[in-house]
């Protein structure tokens, strides 16, 4: 082979090099570009997931809503904002102050205990009942049944004050009542499963749509917020005219406990 081929070749073979560096230079190029678009757009879909996340924890929730929406006062209560549920014969002269939160294990355990007393005695005179609902259970262990609860029971008080005692009395009752940390009373189904067991809520269509539409559910709230406001911290509570009494154990020693503040 001849000087002059042999510098030929090489410089085919270096040309050939070159248009190839050149050829894998683009392509790099390229993929470079692919991958900073697609970083881009990542990073764009996650600024943007992100900011609907955001915009969805900031958005108020069911109950936020339903604190915000027109009230409406079941029927048997007074006062300008219906918060007054006084039970009782109007010529007892005592008021009983009755605390509770729906999910309350203690509010179970008192109503197991004395709730028929309580009702027998508003019946014969011997005081008036005050309720004050609480719903402060589903801020601590999380969840909804103390409110949705609360507003079930104004539903149950807009048919009647016995049906609302009967169906307080029903929600803490041993077999129905869940365990603090299940939110069963969160479901209106549950609820509704409930009033069955109350002859004047089962079957009755008025009743069933308060619950399901959430009719008392500004009332509910509103309760709530006057149970905050009123200096009470925990439930049961038992007030006299004001005067708080020991929550008692037993039937026998709430009736001895409530004879001592009648009499003073």
């Amino acid at each position: 082979m001849s000087a002059r081929n042999s510098q030929q070749n090489k410089a085919a073979a270096r040309e050939r090099l070159r248009v190839e560096r050149e050829q894998q230079a683009k392509k790099a190029k390229v993929r470079r570009q692919l991958v900073v678009a697609g970083a881009v757009v990542g990073v764009l879909a996650l600024a943007g997931g992100v900011g609907y996340a955001v915009v969805q924890a900031n958005e108020p929730g069911y109950w936020d809503k339903a604190a915000k929406a027109e009230l409406v006062k079941p029927k048997n209560t007074t006062g300008e904002d219906g918060l007054t549920v006084v039970i009782g014969k109007p010529e007892a002269k005592k008021t009983l102050e009755l605390y509770e939160d729906s999910r309350c294990p203690a509010c179970a355990s008192f109503e197991q205990s004395a709730g028929e007393q309580v009702k027998k005695d508003v019946e014969a005179g011997k005081y008036k009942l005050r309720y004050y609902g609480a719903t402060f259970i589903d801020n601590g262990v999380k969840g909804e049944g103390s409110k949705n609860a609360l507003s079930a029971l104004g539903a149950a008080l807009n048919v009647s004050p016995e049906a609302f005692l009967e169906y307080k009395g029903a929600l803490y009752s041993k077999a129905l009542h869940p365990e603090e940390t299940n939110d069963a009373f969160a479901e209106d189904d549950y609820l509704l499963k409930v009033a069955d067991t109350v002859p004047a809520l089962k079957d009755n269509a008025e009743f069933k749509k308060a619950v399901q539409d959430g009719t008392y559910d500004r009332w509910a709230m509103d309760m709530s917020e006057a149970f905050n406001k009123s200096g009470v911290t925990g439930t049961p509570t038992l007030k006299m005219d004001g005067k708080k009494i020991e929550t008692p154990a037993t039937p026998e020693a709430f009736t001895a406990a409530i004879d001592k503040a009648l009499a003073g």
